[in-house]
């Protein structure tokens, strides 16, 4: 069988093959940002790559013994029985290579910038945007990945008004389905409670909700371009709850990006470079996935746009503390094991989000193979 059935693969193989050959070089052993990005791409490529080579080795073991069948002879009748299994197994690994084929995320292999805000709900609301940061902690935890806080404004009683939070794996996954953007871009949206707040004096059942952004990290700065003159800086002192001084020194960090009009604001180190550090991470994070959405928007594609309002009514979530319910509305998933999914046992919900995205690909690279 012609390698030309699978040009896709074919071309693969060689991008897997150079990539190999510039990461052993100097150059970009010398550039961890660059190393990481090759890297990811490579993980990418080698999911293909070893089903294409499996494909290809039983196509030539066929081969060979119908050759040697060809012949005849004494071993002749022996080879040929082998042949259907060798078939059989040849076909199956066509198989698996056409689904390794079918389009995928690229960012699935980055790691993640997530932000909780809260939203309706007061006090209530930022409350459970504390119960859902802990909860993004946990399952980070029991995944081994490893969370940073870059930013976050806390409230007198334990809850969050905001909080930026980088969640990274330790070392590239080899198998792009396990990156930390393939499991955690799904958290994207409204998610709502409903429960009796801390506050509520009557036993009253309230509902609220934040806001969960979601952002594929840019670990090489130079996959986008940001004009100095497009930044306006400010220094502030940092403040804590309530408003009081945090330090005696101008160490928070304002950048807003004139041509988008997007601003983040760092205050939680107390150097002013950590701080700046830290917000031109976001910001470049934020600025890829506007591009991202634009990008989508001229072509039409599948790619879903994040939830940008704290608004209930748009939500994609329910917490519902009474019932001990979970509710993903996007899925129609529900179980009643709300203790547990805040205690960071997401992986039920989460999958049955990736398995309706697989779904969709999997419906669309078949309806663009038919047309």
């Amino acid at each position: 069988m012609s390698v030309e059935k699978y040009p896709a693969a074919v071309a693969m193989l060689e991008e897997y093959q150079q990539i190999e050959a510039d990461m052993a070089s100097a150059e970009v052993l010398a550039n961890p940002d660059k190393l990481r990005s090759l890297s990811r791409r490579y993980a990418q490529l080698g999911r293909v790559v070893s089903r294409y080579q499996k494909w290809l080795q039983l196509n030539q073991e066929i081969a060979d013994i119908a050759e040697i069948v060809a012949l005849g002879g004494e071993d002749a009748e022996l080879f040929a029985s082998e042949l259907p299994q060798l078939e059989a197994a040849r076909d199956k690994a066509g198989d698996d290579l056409r689904d390794a084929l079918i389009p995928r995320d690229p960012d699935d292999l980055r790691d993640v910038i997530l932000e909780v805000k809260a939203g309706e709900g007061g006090e209530e609301s930022a409350l459970f945007a504390g119960d859902l940061v802990r909860m993004y902690q946990r399952y980070a935890e029991s995944k081994g990945w490893v969370t940073q806080i870059l930013s976050a404004t806390a409230t007198d009683i334990g809850g969050y008004k905001d909080l930026q939070m980088a969640i990274k794996a330790k070392q590239v996954p080899e198998d792009p389905a396990e990156g930390v953007w393939s499991y955690l871009k799904f958290e994207a949206g409204v998610h709502r409670v409903q429960r009796v707040p801390v506050t509520e004096t009557q036993g009253r059942i309230h509902t609220s909700a934040a806001g969960v952004l979601v952002f594929a990290e840019v670990d090489d700065p130079g996959e986008i371009e940001i004009n100095d003159n497009d930044l306006r800086i400010d220094v502030f002192r940092s403040s804590g709850p309530g408003g009081q001084s945090v330090n005696t020194t101008d160490s928070a960090v304002r950048i807003t990006h004139l041509p988008t009009g997007i601003t983040v604001s760092m205050q939680d180190e107390k150097s002013q470079i950590k701080n700046r550090e830290s917000a031109m991470r976001v910001l470049r994070a934020r600025l890829r996935q506007l591009q991202l959405e634009e990008q989508a928007a001229k072509e039409a594609d599948q790619r879903r746009s994040q939830v940008r309002t704290v608004d209930r009514s748009e939500r994609v979530r329910t917490y519902n503390f009474p019932e001990n319910r979970i509710s993903e509305h996007r899925t129609g998933f529900k179980s009643h094991n709300l203790d547990a999914v805040l205690n960071g046992y997401l992986d039920d919900v989460i999958h049955s989000l990736r398995e309706m995205d697989e779904n969709e690909r999997l419906q669309n690279a078949t309806e663009n193979s038919a047309s």
